[in-house]
């Protein structure tokens, strides 16, 4: 199980396709690189996202705008360790942030955005 977070266009909310390919990866992603504003974010996660997030985990972002969002990835990248394995699949706050530092950045290259997922 996983969480497929996007970052859509507001008016035609379509998936935002970036100026540039992109490597920001995780579970599952486009072999090579894509210009799409997507991230494949596994389950096992799920207990840290709630830890910072709270009722909602990930989901809080949800709804909100890639400006409104930054703030709250900063906060939560700022709370976490840095202990990147190797395991993607491993549950480590590094894993965390890794994958919140993909969502931050594409909410700065697209402020205007707006966070859905699932």
């Amino acid at each position: 199980m996983s969480y497929d977070i996007y970052l859509k266009d507001p008016v035609t909310k379509k998936t935002i396709e970036l100026d540039t390919n992109h490597h920001i990866i995780g579970g599952t992603y486009v072999a090579g690189d894509t210009k799409e504003a997507w991230l494949n974010i596994t389950y096992n996660y799920a207990d840290i996202f709630y830890k910072l997030f709270g009722e909602y985990g990930i989901r809080i972002l949800y709804g909100l705008s890639g400006a409104d969002s930054i703030n709250l990835l900063e906060d939560a990248i700022s709370k976490l360790a840095d202990d990147v394995n190797d395991d993607y699949w491993k549950t480590t706050e590094g894993n965390v942030k890794k994958v919140l530092y993909g969502l931050l950045a594409f909410a700065r290259l697209k402020p205007d955005g707006i966070w859905d997922g699932d």
